[in-house]
């Protein structure tokens, strides 16, 4: 922490990438668009306090820490459980999903800004090995989803993006509410 202001010294990501291409092939350009939501999530969060990670905009209980660390865990289930057949990794393996089905949201609470940013980056980062090692994006999921058995790498890169714009403007209220900052 900074010790003047309080602030989580989480990294700085001092620019956004640049709009996708328009000209890109579709791998690429489904690789820019999501990179350019994590860019934007992750721009998001800087210099927010461990207590501001924990506020809520009631009547909903999200909050920006539940939403990294929710982030964080779609990360490894669709790139590592789903696209590949990997057991998740941890702490999703291990986390009590019966007794709390939305345990990544709300195990937010009992984390520092530094553990949850940390989680996220290490998730972002294991994703995109993935997407490195994935050319096809016709190849298959080895994990579907009963009924989705032509789930493929595409939709997971579509899917993800989608996740990644719908919490994005989930971050812009949790923001604003939060110190009032407002914009990308």
């Amino acid at each position: 922490m900074h010790q003047e202001t309080g602030l989580v010294s989480i990294p700085k990501v001092t620019d956004l990438p640049p709009d996708p291409n328009v000209g890109s092939g579709e791998r690429q350009m489904l690789t820019e668009f999501l990179d350019y939501y994590r860019a934007v999530i992750r721009r998001k969060v800087e210099g927010v306090s461990d207590e501001a990670l924990k506020q809520s905009i009631s009547p909903s209980t999200m909050t920006l820490g539940g939403l990294l660390k929710h982030l964080a865990f779609v990360e490894d289930y669709w790139f590592s459980f789903r696209l590949l057949g990997q057991e998740p990794s941890e702490p999703w393996r291990s986390a009590p999903w019966d007794d709390d089905p939305d345990w990544d949201w709300s195990s937010s609470a009992t984390d520092t800004g530094a553990e949850i940013m940390a989680l996220y980056d290490e998730s972002v980062d294991a994703s995109r090995k993935v997407q490195l090692d994935t050319s096809d994006l016709d190849a298959q999921v080895v994990q579907p989803i009963n009924g989705q058995e032509d789930m493929s790498y595409r939709w997971v890169l579509v899917h993800m993006i989608e996740e990644y714009a719908r919490h994005a403007g989930h971050t812009d209220l949790l923001r604003e509410r939060i110190d009032g900052q407002t914009g990308d």
